[in-house]
């Protein structure tokens, strides 16, 4: 698997993001955000961490105009995977390619340290070797964690499978480390591509199965 990392003015974290892919035995890209195009081999996109522009505005607001994230789009609605760590999770927010929106730390802190994340839905390909309920020992580092999102769509979002993870304490009861709504830490976009053509062939079948029957 080839697997483009975008790089913009201030992210810190693509090298060590490139370092991982190649540990687990991947190809690893870097692309600079001016670029309008990924390289022909893209099979994934990773968006890592940093602080893009400084976080002038807000974090991730003028990273989302740069050339690259037109070009991120397209791939993402074609069904092609990508991931967004810390601020490239903020950056897809504000591309309008994941619901809601981050807001400062509830308590106004950078909160730098390991934290507990549970596992809410693994039907997806970041968690699938994962199960549901497992608790995952990860660092955190931000200003701008506090997810928020408005209760219809946060309602749609679990009817859909779309809240991945939590943060949790040691007993995977929730926690609120950031004032994220519901605690959330990771989502994800519904699929619909794939639901698409799932429906599609569904229909195909049907056809077929009543031609058979005439």
């Amino acid at each position: 698997m080839s697997i483009a990392v975008l790089f913009f003015p201030g992210t810190n974290c693509e090298q060590d993001t490139k370092y991982a892919v190649e540990r687990v035995g991947y190809k690893a890209e870097i692309v600079w955000h001016k670029e309008s195009m990924l390289p022909s081999s893209t099979e994934a996109v990773i968006i890592p961490g940093g602080f893009s522009y400084g976080d002038y505005l807000r974090s991730g607001a003028i990273a989302r105009f740069s050339p690259i994230m037109q070009e991120v789009a397209r791939f993402a609605q074609k069904g092609g995977k990508v991931l967004g760590i810390c601020n490239g999770f903020q950056i897809l927010l504000e591309a309008g390619l994941l619901p809601g929106a981050m807001k400062r730390n509830e308590n106004l802190h950078f909160i730098s340290k390991f934290v507990n994340l549970k596992v809410v839905s693994n039907d997806n390909s970041l968690l699938s070797l994962t199960k549901n309920g497992e608790l995952l020992n990860m660092p955190v580092a931000h200003a701008d964690g506090n997810y928020n999102i408005d209760p219809e769509s946060l309602k749609k979002m679990y009817d859909k499978g779309q809240v991945l993870l939590k943060y949790a304490d040691g007993n995977k009861n929730e926690l609120n480390l950031n004032g994220s709504v519901d605690c959330i830490a990771g989502i994800c976009k519904r699929r619909v591509e794939r639901e698409k053509k799932s429906d599609g062939e569904k229909q195909q079948k049907g056809r077929r199965k009543q031609n058979r029957e005439k």
